[in-house]
């Protein structure tokens, strides 16, 4: 392996990586604040609005994600929505990963037991505290698992951005690749960033983790 030459393109690859965790952050974020919008709709219960979201979160994981981000880029123009390409990639990421988070928030909530809300129904907490202090900590330590592999899954979908010229880490690491005929150093960095990134993710994960569960065992009927 030829370490002077991933050493030469140590900062480009820096600054790619930099984007990559730029845009999957902010597409993440994106798509969980959608995601949970969505889910609450769902629980009101109105029907007309049910099939609407329905249809989104259908429509959105029925698609492949290249597919969405090019009408996003470049069929936005025709009606009138013009972005760069960074921002078309943070906002398709939102989008995509919305549909997703959006199940696995209403599987959430269908986990808490329903005994929870009544008890706290009969000791006349208002609804926005129960979700607060009682829904959210019982179904985050449900969802989690499955809430960070989704995170997880943005994470490799970052490298379609690079079609989009976006200077994230696949888009440097295809420059380097041209420009060096460099094909093993190209593979085994973008591997080594984004295993960094996952394992970072999964150790943030597991602390917020061991620390819902130690909220919820200090809070006497709470628990499972």
């Amino acid at each position: 392996m030829d370490m002077d030459l991933i050493s030469r393109y140590g900062p480009s690859l820096l600054s790619g990586f930099g984007m990559t965790v730029l845009c999957w952050a902010s597409g993440t974020a994106l798509g969980i604040v959608i995601g949970f919008v969505i889910a609450l709709l769902q629980r009101l219960g109105w029907a007309p609005l049910n099939a609407v979201l329905r249809a989104y979160i259908e429509v959105v994981r029925g698609t492949p994600f290249l597919v969405q981000l090019f009408l996003l880029y470049y069929g936005g123009p025709s009606f009138g929505l013009q972005l760069e390409a960074t921002s078309a990639g943070i906002v398709g990421l939102g989008i995509y990963g919305s549909a997703y988070f959006a199940e696995i928030f209403r599987g959430g909530f269908l986990a808490v037991p329903r005994g929870y809300v009544e008890a706290a129904e009969s000791l006349g907490m208002p609804p926005g505290a129960i979700l607060r202090r009682i829904v959210m900590p019982t179904m985050l330590v449900q969802i989690l698992p499955t809430l960070v592999n989704m995170m997880i899954i943005l994470t490799k979908e970052t490298v379609v951005l690079s079609l989009l010229t976006v200077p994230e880490l696949m888009y440097e690491a295809q420059t380097m690749a041209a420009e060096t005929f460099a094909s093993f150093e190209t593979i085994f960095v973008m591997a080594v960033f984004y295993w960094l990134l996952v394992e970072v993710l999964s150790r943030l994960a597991r602390r917020v983790e061991a620390r819902l569960t130690h909220y919820l065992s200090a809070k006497p009927g709470t628990t499972a």
